[in-house]
């Protein structure tokens, strides 16, 4: 059964539930409108940890002027029942505000140099230092043991796996293989 659950207080109390009874916890990081790939990284988590948190969350400071964070597609009913399907412990689903207290605008924000300026980077200024400011938060408020991300957005990778090590986080990463549909795309929530 599947916990959905929208407040920090309740969330942190909830990990440490777990951790007192020695349990450890997988994070893995979502914008939702689930599909079978994001389900392959919750059995993915499961095998590397007692309990899975999937966050559910459009951040909205990965995306651009211009760019489609308003027609980003949202199923949150659809994705809580995927989840209870796929078996995660809890859907965290914040509001934007519990995730930027001050509002986006006025976040602390976490800079990747390098990596995150080139390829995609180089095409879509300030994206994974949304990305980036975004898992910080999130690794900050489940305070996961591992963390599972799928290998399809390897430059997300690549600054995630930076960021951990330059930052000490005490996250065991896990990149998982990239699910395809049957004519071979890469499974996508933006491909619905």
């Amino acid at each position: 059964m599947t916990d959905v659950i929208r407040d920090l207080a309740r969330l942190r109390e909830c990990v440490a539930a777990w951790r007192a009874e020695g349990l450890r916890v997988a994070l893995v990081p979502t914008m939702g409108n689930l599909h079978g790939g994001h389900f392959s990284l919750v059995e993915l988590a499961r095998r590397h940890a007692d309990r899975v948190v999937v966050s559910v969350f459009v951040n909205p400071t990965q995306f651009g002027p211009g760019e489609d964070y308003d027609r980003y597609p949202r199923t949150p009913e659809a994705d809580v029942e995927g989840l209870r399907s796929a078996g995660a412990d809890v859907a965290w689903m914040p509001a934007v505000e519990v995730v930027y207290p001050y509002g986006p605008e006025a976040a602390v924000r976490v800079q990747v140099p390098g990596i995150a300026e080139v390829l995609e980077g180089a095409h879509r200024p300030g994206h994974f230092d949304g990305v980036a400011t975004v898992v910080a938060r999130l690794f900050n408020q489940v305070q996961p043991d591992v963390a599972v991300f799928g290998r399809k957005d390897y430059q997300q990778l690549a600054v995630i796996r930076y960021m951990v090590r330059d930052l000490a986080f005490p996250v065991e990463l896990v990149a998982a293989d990239i699910l395809r549909e049957d004519d071979g795309l890469a499974m996508s929530s933006r491909n619905q």
